[in-house]
């Protein structure tokens, strides 16, 4: 930031198990370091970070927020991001922006599922870290057991800090430095100064993670952790390398972490504000920015100009004259530019791999109440998809119904309140339909004759069809076999225009009809009666008596599932996918996690985010992809058939 060479800045991101107490250590070191004048509370729900209504409702970080300080003469940034997996994708975009990370705690729960899917996510990036145990005032807290829990799960070498270093540390330090280990091996003494310079090398090249302590509600352990952030977090210079693809070569390249480098960096979040508009937030990795000039933007292949830049401290925006390498910057308005842009200098266009975001596991069919909500619903599901891309909407072309799909459900009730006191549109959530289709099982041959005779030119059309069922995934086939001239040719594709469109609405419960052959044999015809749409009532009617005749049933969309856990729940799981109609189709392994892989059918899977989370101890967590279909059983087909022809009978009374 302006005043600081990258040199004096540090920026992190505070990842840890939900409540583990990020935002009150955000508030501890905000504090310490007098950049706020009174501490929030969460409780109280006046925190720099957690600022949003659905944050002090709920007490609980659901965006990413961006604080900074100074603290001897370096300038310093941090997010603070939600622990709860329903918004692990303000983590994932967050671990874009960030050099290095601290790693939180709880002493009282100790490792928990959410530190451990952290640190694997910190562990894929190769990112710095720090651990800071924190809540040591709590009763019945073991800081000797917590250490030895970090140990065996997650990692070996971390190392408490104490002063002067153990013979342990030494050890492990010495162990990511060649020169020391040929010292240590050799019995020689190495002194403080050394291992603390080697310390710092082997925190930045993640090979040593130190550990901390302290209670951050009580300011206990802030100033060390404050004085750790300075000595062992890499700056932007140290940072791990990073790689981008010039646009012109398309060859990848290693970006040179510097301020008199051209401009490269990326766009991790946007945040959509009803007052002041989209804001884009900003990782530059090289090079300035300034204030009132134009980026390229090079995923877009346009330039973007703007007027000012911001740095962020919570909800609040100060505008500043320059960024440069290492900040963390916001931009507002910005027409073109969207999360997942990277910018650069157009003269050397660079271009950076996209945030790979987890795909949404939980959904929900979405309806505005009044007509008012259904004239701004496009509009305000844009704005909130485009601020995150964990949330999808989709329409489903068969049920017609659009649907939201997010990490889990309160993640979609967080967007719903969003929608609300956002942009004032309300809407009602349900469970999707299932997009059941019809199709059947054997063969049938009958006649559709159409006449109609009223005065004056009438109606005539006579048709024979032959239908069959196709594969799964054979969708429709027609066969023409007339001869001799039964039907004029002209009149054929009116036979089948009529059994395509009785096809689209089904024919016993409401579903589009797929898998089918269906062949005209023979029929008649009226040298002056007949037109194209007497032929195309003829096939229809036709199509729905031999569909009627050739046992016709509903199939359901079948998943292919892969559920990742622990050992311990295995059992539990095969269990439970059996009791939901599916099938085990096979296990593997996965680092530390097995992989149960099944094929379940989608009516069972609407509730299965949360059904997991309580089955493992949020531990579990899943992925789906449609396989293929499969015969409803009869007497679940039996129920929905009956509903539809209840409801059909209730229309035509009316």
């Amino acid at each position: 930031m302006e005043g600081f060479s990258p040199d004096k800045k540090r920026n992190f991101v505070l990842l840890s198990h939900q409540q583990a107490g990020k935002t009150t250590l955000c508030e501890s070191l905000l504090f310490a370091a007098g950049a706020v004048s009174r501490k929030g509370s969460v409780l109280e729900g006046n925190t720099i970070s957690d600022y949003s209504d659905e944050e002090k409702a709920r007490k609980i970080s659901i965006s990413a927020s961006l604080m900074n300080f100074n603290y001897k003469g370096h300038f310093i940034q941090m997010l603070d991001t939600p622990g709860y997996a329903d918004f692990i994708g303000e983590a994932v975009s967050s671990l874009r922006a960030a050099d290095a990370a601290i790693v939180l705690i709880d002493a009282v729960s100790g490792i928990e599922v959410g530190t451990e899917r952290a640190w694997e996510m910190l562990d894929n990036l190769g990112l710095p870290r720090l651990v800071f145990i924190n809540k040591l005032d709590r009763e019945n807290t073991d800081f000797n057991k917590t250490l030895t829990e970090l140990k065996n799960n997650l990692s070996k070498n971390v190392i408490l800090i104490q002063n002067p270093l153990s013979a342990e540390n030494i050890e492990i330090i010495a162990e990511s430095n060649d020169a020391l280990l040929e010292k240590y091996l050799e019995g020689k003494e190495i002194p403080q100064d050394d291992l603390k310079k080697a310390l710092k090398q082997a925190v930045a090249q993640g090979k040593v993670y130190p550990v901390f302590s302290g209670a951050a509600l009580s300011d206990k352990g802030t100033k060390d952790l404050m004085e750790a952030i300075i000595e062992y977090l890499p700056s932007p210079l140290e940072r791990p390398k990073v790689k981008a693809t010039d646009v012109k070569t398309k060859q990848e390249k290693e970006i040179v972490f510097s301020e008199t480098v051209p401009l490269s960096g990326f766009v991790f979040k946007t945040v959509a504000d009803p007052y002041v508009g989209q804001l884009s937030l900003i990782k530059i990795f090289s090079g300035k920015l300034q204030a009132n000039t134009a980026f390229y933007n090079s995923t877009k292949a346009t330039k973007e100009r703007f007027s000012q830049i911001y740095c962020m401290q919570g909800k609040e925006q100060r505008s500043i004259n320059e960024a440069s390498c290492g900040d963390i910057v916001a931009i507002s308005k910005l027409k073109e530019t969207q999360t997942n842009d990277s910018i650069s200098s157009e003269a050397e266009p660079l271009f950076f791999n996209p945030i790979v975001f987890p795909e949404p596991i939980y959904s929900a069919s979405i309806k505005p109440k009044t007509r008012q909500d259904e004239e701004k619903i496009s509009i305000t599901l844009a704005k909130i998809t485009g601020e995150d891309h964990t949330f999808k909407l989709t329409r489903d072309a068969q049920t017609k119904e659009l649907v939201i799909s997010g990490m889990g459900d309160q993640h979609l009730n967080v967007m719903v309140e969003r929608m609300k006191k956002r942009f004032n549109v309300e809407v009602e959530l349900s469970t999707p339909k299932v997009p059941y289709r019809e199709t059947l099982v054997k063969t049938a041959k009958v006649q559709g004759k159409y006449k109609k005779q009223s005065g004056g030119r009438g109606q005539y059309g006579d048709v024979w069809l032959e239908v069959a069922p196709l594969q799964r995934g054979g969708d429709f086939e027609f066969v023409d076999k007339i001869v001799g001239g039964a039907i004029p040719r002209n009149y054929i594709p009116s036979v089948e225009k009529g059994v395509r469109n009785a096809m689209v609405d089904g024919i016993i419960a409401g579903y589009p009809f797929v898998d089918v052959r269906v062949t005209l044999c023979d029929g008649s015809y009226h040298e002056v009666d007949s037109s194209d749409m007497a032929f195309q009532i003829a096939g229809a009617m036709a199509f729905r008596k031999a569909v009627l005749e050739a046992s016709p049933v509903l199939i359901e969309p079948i998943m292919d599932v892969e559920v990742l856990l622990t050992e311990e729940f295995m059992g539990q799981i095969s269990g439970d996918v059996n009791s939901r109609r599916g099938r085990v189709m096979g296990m593997d392994s996965r680092a530390k996690y097995q992989v149960l892989k099944a094929q379940i059918p989608l009516s069972e899977m609407f509730t299965y985010a949360a059904d997991l989370r309580s089955m493992t101890g949020g531990r579990g967590t899943y992925s789906m992809s449609f396989s293929h279909y499969e015969i409803l059983p009869p007497k679940l087909a039996q129920d929905i058939i009956a509903k539809y022809q209840k409801t059909r009978q209730e229309e035509h009374e009316k």
